[in-house]
């Protein structure tokens, strides 16, 4: 089976409301795929119908090849949830927590045992097990809820606005977690609105009014908002045009001159661009791709759809 997850038309109504609008996706087995877009995009509303917590108005979901919400008992089994809030028993402690929705995945005596102290260790979570978790950080927080999620060894993550609200060095330690699970082949689906972290998904469904906009991977999504890789050349030397590239702002300072350009491929034609312009007498100061950041990229594609 090629794909852990298969969307087709999938729409959610509420009442003349459009939450999500004909949407078609497929997560391969194996990917981290991150949902991206502004809150009201769709994001958790989309989510919410894969794990099978709400019923979709048209469209259809298999989750390894269970329909969804048919089949929603078998898939489960193999899904772990990590809701946007913190839905965990603040009265209990970290490991009464674990302990208790294991027991509900149907985990019991020494197996229950042995999965909580490998998670505890695993999240860093060892020396706060007796700690209850009303009184924990929002980073550890984060991280039982995501010890939970995993208590019954899924195949398919899925995780909603996991890193909301917390400091950017536990989000860099979330993302070190995940790409862990990954190397172990997991799937992971996650929401998030961070565009910086979206750089760390293998491929990205940009969301926007309930509608996925584009998808592709951080690069992918790049040339396709701006049509190739831009770079930035400086050079020493009278430059009016290039024959076969184009030029996208030129500013000249005395005897320099830089130069953005837009090539299909920096990897294959910057070397070839380069060769020219040496050929042609210019004396090259500085060449660099130029980095591209995803809220560049939605912000063009939203602008253009």
């Amino acid at each position: 089976m090629e794909y852990a997850i298969e969307v087709h038309g999938l729409t959610k109504k509420f009442g003349n409301f459009k939450a999500v609008d004909n949407l078609n996706l497929k997560v391969k087995r194996g990917e981290i795929f991150g949902l991206l877009g502004p809150n009201g995009a769709g994001k958790t509303t989309t989510i919410r119908m894969i794990c099978g917590l709400m019923n979709q108005t048209e469209g259809s979901i298999k989750v390894y090849g269970y329909k969804i919400p048919e089949e929603r008992k078998e898939a489960i089994k193999i899904i772990g949830y990590m809701a946007q809030r913190f839905s965990l028993y603040e009265d209990l402690t970290v490991y009464e927590n674990m302990e208790f929705f294991g027991r509900l995945y149907g985990i019991n005596g020494i197996n229950l045992r042995e999965r909580i102290i490998e998670l505890l260790n695993f999240l860093e979570l060892n020396e706060f097990k007796d700690r209850l978790a009303g009184k924990l950080s929002g980073g550890m927080r984060q991280r039982l809820a995501l010890g939970v999620a995993l208590l019954h060894k899924p195949k398919l993550l899925i995780l909603d606005e996991p890193t909301a609200g917390v400091d950017p060095p536990i989000r860099r330690a979330f993302w070190g977690y995940l790409r862990g699970l990954n190397k172990e082949d997991v799937t992971i689906l996650i929401t998030t609105h961070y565009m910086d972290e979206a750089e760390n998904c293998d491929r990205i469904g940009l969301m926007n009014r309930g509608r996925l906009i584009a998808i592709g991977s951080p690069r992918e999504l790049k040339r396709m908002a701006f049509g190739g890789d831009l770079v930035e050349i400086k050079v020493q030397g009278r430059i009016d045009e290039l024959k076969d590239f184009r030029i996208l702002e030129k500013k000249v300072d005395g005897e320099n001159c830089s130069l953005k350009i837009l090539l299909s491929d920096a990897s294959l034609e910057l070397p070839k661009l380069l060769k020219y312009m040496d050929g042609a007498g210019l004396k090259i100061l500085c060449a660099e791709t130029i980095n591209v950041t995803l809220e560049e990229v939605f912000i063009r594609m939203v602008m253009e759809s």
